[in-house]
């Protein structure tokens, strides 16, 4: 253990031996959690990657992740930001298959000799997160379980599969297939073929609320967007 992580962790111990001898106990075990996720938050760093590609299909394996954010690039580069505890170029991973781009990443599993750190720190307070760039018109497929995802209007079509999270698209530029079983989706819509089906969740179309399916059709636009979800809310805009 670094001489860092030590005095991180004698700091903490020796705070919460304080709190608990306190008058407050609850709110100083309250204080006392927040504080360590403050420190977990302050102690992240980025490793990027940076490269080409000849394939216009890209798919990304959101597994380990908090979040991820989607943002156009300004050249043919990918540029990949991965934010994390101790986070390097190993644990960005890309595979170029017979057809596609493969991007995933493998975060270490968090471990501690600590006793108060394996009592308060679980995995999900060491959050990871990545921000990918990527140029305009890629064929972009996004798979996962629990993971917010937030799209800065990309201009390119998008496919995500999810188990349940937060999704904000801003402007949906392209085509756009989305299945997820729970969760909200934010975004504004130009003209487009719209299908949107919530069995047990909210369809709110600019300040409508519609029951279990709401559709638009524009034929004289190619573009499609499809929204299927189980329990998932759905908050649409029109520009």
């Amino acid at each position: 253990m670094t001489t860092t992580k030590k005095m991180f962790a004698e700091l903490l111990l020796k705070l919460e031996c304080i709190l608990i001898k306190s008058n407050t106990h609850f709110l100083g075990k309250t204080f006392f959690f927040f504080f360590l996720i403050s420190i977990v938050a302050f102690s992240q760093k980025k490793a990027t990657k940076k490269f080409t590609t000849t394939f216009k299909e890209i798919t990304i394996s959101t597994e380990g992740l908090d979040d991820l954010v989607l943002e156009n690039s300004a050249s043919e580069f990918i540029e990949i930001f991965l934010f994390a505890e101790n986070p390097n170029k190993q644990h960005i991973v890309v595979e170029e298959k017979s057809t596609e781009t493969e991007i995933k990443f493998k975060i270490p599993v968090f471990k501690s000799e600590e006793a108060v750190f394996r009592k308060y720190i679980t995995k999900r307070l060491k959050r990871a997160s990545a921000t990918i760039k990527l140029p305009k018109n890629q064929q972009v497929s996004i798979f996962g379980d629990n993971i917010n995802i937030t799209s800065n209007s990309y201009n390119g079509n998008l496919v995500i599969y999810i188990e349940n999270g937060i999704v904000k698209l801003d402007t949906i530029q392209q085509n756009l297939e989305l299945k997820m079983y729970a969760g909200s989706l934010f975004g504004a819509l130009k003209k487009t073929n719209l299908n949107v089906v919530s069995n047990l969740g909210k369809i709110k179309i600019d300040a409508i609320f519609y029951q279990n399916i709401y559709q638009e059709k524009e034929m004289t636009m190619p573009k499609k967007v499809s929204i299927t979800t189980i329990k998932g809310n759905i908050f649409l805009t029109h520009q």
